[in-house]
């Protein structure tokens, strides 16, 4: 009898094994696990080194502007990178002019947001975030300096990054992450008495370096960096188009975590920390699954949209509907232990049972939010794919507006709170303005064959 089961297994695993879709959502998933327990650990460490602390405050609105700018900026023009250069590789030989254009937008765009970044620090922060003393300031200045190298390495990586999931290889794009809470973890260990209030920038530049050259080291090894002289292509005009509304869509996205520091900002000291802490349950599930299902399906997409769309629709709600109904699961679960998680984890030290009562109750609310946002961003990567970056401008724009309303509102009743449920209801809302918009766009492609 156990033979039997254990052949079953076998054979359950042989399956998998040959469904290459299926075999990229379990490494990178594993992968991922990994990275995020370290990272973890690592913010645990952070949690009971430094509790609910301005020291903390500081160093997170020193890292919003340029993790800001990755995600909106860098983010896009890898998203619209890949689906663009995979049909620039079906059609045409002339990649290695593809990547050489791609490169130096990156190049180009890493220097302007750079300055951006620098006019920003020097003379809107403290008009942005008002109220604090000039040492508060000064503290997220020096931070800020040591991150906005950063910036370039994360351009150029997430380029590199992106030919590496090209070619179906998302083990190392998937380990890199790690090297950031390696370093940031020695620089903790080791040198915290030395860094000082830096102790958290320095680990976070230098294992955004270690990343960049482990990605450099890998692509070329494997020869997927292939140069040649720029020139435009029909592939590369379509790419340039799609980037401001790519942009554009990204930015009002991301600027609703920015309104949120913002408000958060206007509340006691420990509120921006407490917001960060609360949600690293519902960041830690839902960074796996965007690993482990965003990466890998956006080329993925990419090639299903390519060879045959209608299909591609098909797949996409089959994912859809899985997805939610498992994440809806294990949200419900950690919503229930919330308050043992944040005590197991965070609760030594500096950080207080009190801190752990208002942690866990923002955890609640921010875990509702999971099943929604991870649905909306697989629908995301399936319109990327078939280069509908224009609605999702004007819906994240919506977004944008209705979480400001909604922050406004909510603040006044339910503090910190607030914030957090104004967020989980853009996302629950935002997700089926997604839904709808793709239904409809199946509906027509429908129609067109």
């Amino acid at each position: 009898m156990n033979n039997k089961y254990f052949d079953i297994f076998l054979k359950k695993i042989k399956s998998v094994s040959k469904n290459q879709v299926a075999r990229n959502f379990f490494i990178v998933g594993v992968v991922t696990l990994l990275v995020k327990i370290i990272s973890f650990y690592k913010e645990a460490l952070i949690a009971r080194t430094f509790g609910l602390s301005e020291l903390l405050d500081t160093f997170y609105l020193s890292i919003l502007i340029p993790t800001f700018l990755q995600t909106v900026f860098i983010g896009s023009l890898k998203n619209l990178f890949i689906p663009n250069y995979i049909v620039e590789s079906k059609k045409s030989n002339d990649v290695g002019s593809f990547q050489a254009v791609s490169f130096l937008i990156v190049l180009i765009l890493v220097t302007i947001l750079s300055l951006f970044a620098l006019i920003f620090v020097h003379f809107f922060l403290e008009l942005t975030f008002p109220g604090h003393d000039l040492k508060y300031y000064t503290l997220i200045r020096m931070q800020f300096y040591i991150v906005l190298p950063c910036i370039f390495f994360w351009g150029m990586a997430s380029l590199i990054s992106g030919l590496i999931e090209i070619k179906g290889k998302f083990l190392i794009t998937s380990l890199t992450p790690i090297f950031t809470a390696f370093t940031t973890l020695i620089c903790l260990f080791f040198y915290k008495d030395y860094l000082g209030d830096f102790v958290l920038a320095v680990g976070l530049l230098t294992g955004s370096i270690t990343s960049f050259f482990v990605l450099c080291l890998y692509s070329r090894y494997k020869n997927l960096i292939i140069l040649s002289k720029p020139r435009k292509s029909d592939n590369i005009s379509v790419m340039i188009k799609q980037l401001p509304p790519k942009i554009f869509s990204g930015l009002f996205t991301g600027l609703n975590g920015f309104v949120d520091q913002f408000f958060a900002a206007q509340l006691i000291v420990g509120s921006i920390t407490a917001i960060n802490y609360g949600i690293k349950i519902p960041s830690f599930v839902v960074g796996i699954l965007i690993m482990a299902i965003g990466n890998v399906l956006l080329p993925h997409f990419s090639k299903l949209v390519v060879e045959d769309i209608n299909n591609a629709y098909k797949y996409l709600f089959k994912v859809l509907k899985i997805l939610f109904i498992v994440t809806l699961t294990v949200t419900g679960i950690f919503v229930y232990f919330s308050e043992y998680i944040v005590w197991l984890l965070f609760e030594k030290d500096q950080f207080t049972s009190q801190d752990t009562q208002v942690v866990y109750q923002i955890q609640q609310i921010a875990l509702i939010y999971i099943p929604f946002y991870l649905t909306t961003l697989v629908t995301v990567k399936f319109l990327t794919a078939i280069n509908k970056n224009k609605f999702m401008a004007w819906t994240s724009l919506w977004n944008l507006v209705l979480n400001i309303i909604l922050n406004i509102i909510f603040i006044k009743y339910y503090k910190v709170y607030g914030l957090v449920l104004s967020t989980t209801l853009v996302y629950i809302t935002s997700s089926f303005i997604y839904f709808a918009y793709t239904i409809k766009q199946y509906k027509l492609q429908k129609l067109e064959i």
